[in-house]
């Protein structure tokens, strides 16, 4: 909490006591980051180390850095191990974006410059769609991945055929075109943003490659 003291016509009139609140489904996406195997959440932030303790103890954050500079945000994140995922939302968060191996810019109430240095941005105030953001990067990498498969598969397939003189020239060029058609409308899977989750408030449910998830306020 903090207490402004508020005065009227120079005279001491009372207190007005102020205090931090949690963003709505925050604890329910450290949950749910854990339960799919998160390493680490790590709370960074320059308010003092009491409003700090209060927030992550409500969040379920155990490790908390508190008093912080910007710069001091870089270099902490610069000693954490790859990969880490930084959420942030302010412009003195755009250094520590860019400098973690994934950066998350909570848009709405976001600045531009933190904005311009994430990796991701995120068009509202629900911290819980960063479990979204994190469902959607595995579903898009894992159909570029098995794209890429199919193209060098279908490929050596078709050089082993031509090898033996089964495929005219002008064929096989036109039979590649074809492989990488195939492929290009298989990559297209990945705009449907991979899999569903049910609402994240109401339930939640088990980041691959994802170590460490660090957020400043």
């Amino acid at each position: 909490h903090t207490a402004v003291a508020v005065a009227v016509d120079g005279r001491f009139a009372g207190s007005l006591v102020l205090r931090d609140t949690l963003r709505e489904n925050a604890a329910a996406m450290v949950r749910v980051l854990r339960q799919e195997g998160l390493e680490r959440v790590v709370m960074l932030t320059g308010d003092n180390p009491a409003t700090a303790r209060s927030l992550a103890a409500q969040a379920g954050i155990e490790e908390t850095h508190a008093g912080l500079l910007p710069e001091d945000k870089v270099r902490l994140v610069g000693e954490l191990p790859p990969a880490v995922v930084m959420v942030g939302d302010g412009v003195n968060d755009a250094p520590v974006l860019a400098a973690a191996d994934v950066g998350i810019a909570m848009g709405a109430r976001g600045s531009t410059a933190a904005s311009e240095s994430a990796d991701v941005v995120i068009m509202t105030d629900d911290v819980g769609k960063v479990v979204q953001a994190l469902d959607i990067g595995r579903h898009t990498y894992r159909v570029a991945l098995t794209a890429i498969w199919i193209g060098v598969l279908l490929s050596l397939g078709l050089m082993g055929i031509a090898a033996f003189g089964h495929i005219p020239a002008v064929v096989g060029a036109l039979t590649q075109e074809l492989v990488d058609l195939a492929c290009i409308l298989y990559a297209l899977r990945a705009l449907r943003g991979g899999p569903t989750r049910p609402e994240l408030r109401l339930e939640t449910r088990p980041a691959d490659g994802i170590r460490t998830l660090a957020g400043t306020t």
